[in-house]
């Protein structure tokens, strides 16, 4: 079992934990909004895709976005999961983010990441 993210207490007052799919999925959302050189002894982890927050929405939008999450993907979690496909939507005001990865274990996972008015 992993560490809970965001971190919490569970209800005996204990570290809350998560089984691996959710870890997996917890560790693509911190990658997604990590910027480049906010951690300190990682200054390459994350996206960079917070960047593009206030840019307007469009299709290349969304193509730099897709590009920056699925490299940084096989880059930080190709040990965890395989990326079977990165596809971001341009929808309204928002981006939509599709990420399909598949574990360690071989199950497929097909997640939606969306944050509206800006970047996934």
């Amino acid at each position: 079992m992993n560490l809970a993210f965001p971190f919490h207490f569970d209800s005996r007052g204990r570290s809350a934990r998560c089984d691996d799919p959710r870890h997996v999925r917890d560790l693509i959302e911190q990658l997604r909004f990590t910027a480049p050189g906010e951690r300190v002894m990682r200054p390459t982890f994350g996206t960079g895709v917070a960047q593009l927050l206030f840019a307007p929405n469009s299709p290349e939008l969304a193509g730099a976005t897709q590009m920056l999450v699925q490299s940084a993907l096989q880059q930080w979690l190709g040990d965890r999961l395989t990326v079977q496909a990165v596809r971001v939507e341009a929808v309204d005001a928002a981006l939509r983010v599709l990420v399909s990865y598949r574990l360690r274990d071989g199950e497929l996972v097909t997640e939606s990441f969306e944050r509206p008015g800006g970047t996934a």
